[in-house]
């Protein structure tokens, strides 16, 4: 009988005062700020996942991270505010509950979906820059929808992708790409089976940046049309500027309906316990007070 459960989490957190998702040496991190919770909880080191690594300064509404638990007498619900206990106010647990065992948070997600704010005001509210980019003129919504469209389906973003970006296979399918309004604030939101790194902000610059050219006459193309011809290109100095972080928010992750890889707990439990795959009998119990929950054996 196994004995770790494997544990989801929804996550959201203003990403102003962290360096990213993922633990790093010489910046706060996420994965550090919730790994360093739960060690306080288990008492050892406890390994987490995330379904999307964002970048320092970019927000979440509903990143989903995932760990395996061997404290077995507690429900899968009440690790919500144990961690809201131990964790930072900018850093908070939206829901907890006991996943599959081979559940991954990133290889089993089917869509990540990121939504980005500019507010568009010569006399912007002070309050709301935090989370947003600022513009002093109001685009034109055909003319970056023109350029958004292009965006749909397969196609490689070697031009909106960092040259720091390691994934070997650049194309990515995008199922969802469009601006809207909300009052004085721009939104543009895309969904996609994976984002390559810094790729949305590339993309949300450049075309803020194509349909200024065509706006004030000194481009060549309207933005839709520069828009395929970069993409086509693959040439990075063909983008335009990176729109900043503080704007851009993971907004939710789909998930397929079972795991993608029968098999991947066991696998990802020995290869950090050192052999160890959570099966057979249970040894010596242990007791401990677990902030937020109570006296806990593990």
């Amino acid at each position: 009988m196994r004995s770790k459960r494997n544990i989801r989490l929804c996550l959201s957190y203003d990403g102003t005062g962290f360096g990213g998702w993922q633990r790093q040496d010489n910046a706060r991190s996420v994965q550090g700020e919730l790994e360093a919770a739960l060690e306080r909880m288990h008492g050892h080191p406890v390994p987490t996942q995330g379904a999307g690594r964002t970048d320092a300064g970019v927000h979440a509404m509903g990143q989903v991270a995932n760990f395996y638990t061997d404290i077995e007498r507690i429900e899968a619900g009440r690790f919500l505010p144990a961690l809201n206990k131990l964790m930072p106010r900018d850093l908070r647990v939206l829901s907890a509950a006991e996943a599959d065992y081979d559940f991954h948070s990133r290889y089993d997600a089917r869509l990540r979906r990121y939504r980005y704010f500019t507010l568009c005001s010569p006399s912007p509210d002070p309050m709301r820059l935090r989370y947003c980019h600022h513009l002093r003129r109001r685009p034109a919504l055909e003319s970056l929808n023109a350029a958004a469209g292009q965006l749909l389906g397969e196609n490689d973003f070697t031009a909106f992708s960092s040259a720091k970006d390691e994934s070997a296979n650049r194309s990515r399918y995008v199922s969802e790409s469009s601006f809207r309004w909300e009052g004085e604030v721009l939104v543009y939101e895309i969904a996609a089976n994976a984002f390559l790194w810094r790729m949305v902000r590339s993309l949300v610059g450049s075309m803020l940046h194509y349909e200024a050219e065509a706006a004030s006459g000194k481009g060549e193309a309207r933005a839709g049309d520069r828009m395929l011809s970069v993409l086509r290109s693959r040439a990075r100095g063909l983008s335009g500027p990176t729109a900043p972080s503080c704007g851009l928010f993971l907004w939710n992750v789909e998930y397929y309906s079972s795991p993608t890889r029968p098999g991947r707990g066991d696998y990802w439990i020995r290869g950090r316990d050192g052999g160890d795959s959570g099966d057979g009998e249970a040894g010596e119990r242990k007791t401990r007070m677990v902030p937020g929950i109570g006296v806990v054996e593990s």
